[in-house]
């Protein structure tokens, strides 16, 4: 996949994320299918991302990300299913994404 259109999934995918854990609190029957759709966009651009040339520390993280977007596609799941461990499980992911956010920092060229 390509670098800018990767970067125009993952952020309309994050879009459909946050607007889908929104409605789920005004208890709106279309939240956990945006949720679900974000969810799976940014998995996949998780998962499109190259790893050669990669670092062991970098793919480290990278997998990191990977499981982050697992845990946010099992999050979905439960949102269907009107249980309220979806919330442990993008807790969990939010954490994943900011730890790898800080410790990854910026990639030496």
């Amino acid at each position: 996949m390509n670098q800018k259109v990767r970067g125009i999934v993952f952020a309309l995918s994050g879009v459909l994320l946050l607007l889908g854990a929104l409605l789920y609190v005004v208890h709106l029957s279309v939240a956990p299918y945006l949720f679900a759709v974000g969810a799976a966009g940014i998995t996949v651009c998780y998962m499109s991302v190259p790893v050669v040339g990669l670092d062991l520390r970098h793919k480290r993280l990278h997998r990191f990300n990977i499981i982050a977007g697992i845990l946010m596609v099992c999050a979905s799941g439960f949102m269907f299913n009107r249980r309220s461990e979806w919330i442990l499980l993008l807790t969990i992911a939010a954490i994943f994404q900011v730890y790898t956010a800080f410790v990854g920092g910026k990639k030496e060229e």
